[in-house]
């Protein structure tokens, strides 16, 4: 029987371009297999968008922005909420800890606000680059021009929410809380537990009135934004028509953003 010879070079030489083809067809696959998970961003991540031009210098509005829906525990804080300004959008809470975002709603139903800042350990975005701070004045959103100076941006956390008019008040706040009814609802039952947003000035019960609120806000890039906040209350903007029963919270406000480096909002 003839004896079977494999011609020795041209074996090795199939061998070895077969190993090459699987080991390039082994990256390809292992390439396109792998899952890209978004990198969270530092200060120095190039990474972070650009704030989005076309939003800069005009009136943006919120509608129904939504929060926490329930009433079963009131005592307790409800998960932080986190938006953009620059993008006009919600961002995932999974994003705290970069510049995306610029706005919390943090607290008792996610009514207490705060900016984003890295360098306070208060602050939800720490460590993150943000160089964010917020404030408020007792001003109506289209008195408010100046920008203030940088240093008088707080840059905690859950700064800014109800307002010392109404009950359990902290400060100068975005929103009067009426416990009872009383300070705004001519103590009827059907208006205890109404929260009112300060953008427009109100008169109370016994006649006082109670300026407007304003927020003026430095952005995680360091753009500012002026806030007016219009209502905690699904589609429903006049306070006439705010009762306890109505859906809330479902937060639609006014913003006006303007690049760093600015000194006055304007509009163009």
């Amino acid at each position: 029987m003839k004896k079977f010879e494999v011609p020795t070079k041209k074996f090795t030489k199939s061998i070895l371009t077969l190993l090459l083809i699987t080991s390039l067809f082994t990256a390809c696959s292992s390439d396109e297999n792998k899952t890209e998970i978004p990198e969270k961003e530092t200060g120095g991540n190039p990474g972070t968008p650009p704030a989005n031009n076309a939003l800069f210098y005009k009136v943006t509005r919120v509608k129904n922005y939504q929060g926490s829906t329930s009433d079963e525990n009131p005592t307790k804080p409800s998960a932080t909420l986190y938006y953009s300004l620059e993008d006009n959008k919600a961002v995932d809470g999974s994003y705290v800890k970069t510049r995306k975002w610029d706005l919390a709603f943090g607290g008792l139903y996610a009514s207490f606000l705060s900016g984003n800042n890295g360098s306070d350990t208060k602050n939800n975005g720490f460590q993150a680059g943000g160089s964010g701070g917020i404030m408020i004045v007792a001003k109506h959103f289209d008195q408010v021009v100046d920008i203030p100076a940088d240093s008088q941006f707080k840059t905690g956390v859950d700064l800014i929410g109800t307002d010392d008019a109404g009950s359990f008040g902290n400060g100068i706040g975005w929103y009067l809380y009426d416990f009872g009814g009383d300070v705004l609802g001519n103590n009827d039952p059907k208006k205890a537990h109404v929260a009112y947003a300060l953008g427009e000035s109100l008169k109370t019960t016994k006649g006082t009135v109670i300026p407007a609120r304003t927020i003026i806000l430095k952005t995680a890039n360091g753009n500012y934004a002026k806030i007016k906040m219009i209502s905690v209350y699904k589609d429903v903007y006049n306070p006439a028509e705010w009762f306890k029963d109505t859906p809330h919270m479902f937060y639609t406000f006014d913003y006006v953003l303007v690049p760093a480096g600015s000194t006055k909002f304007e509009i163009k």
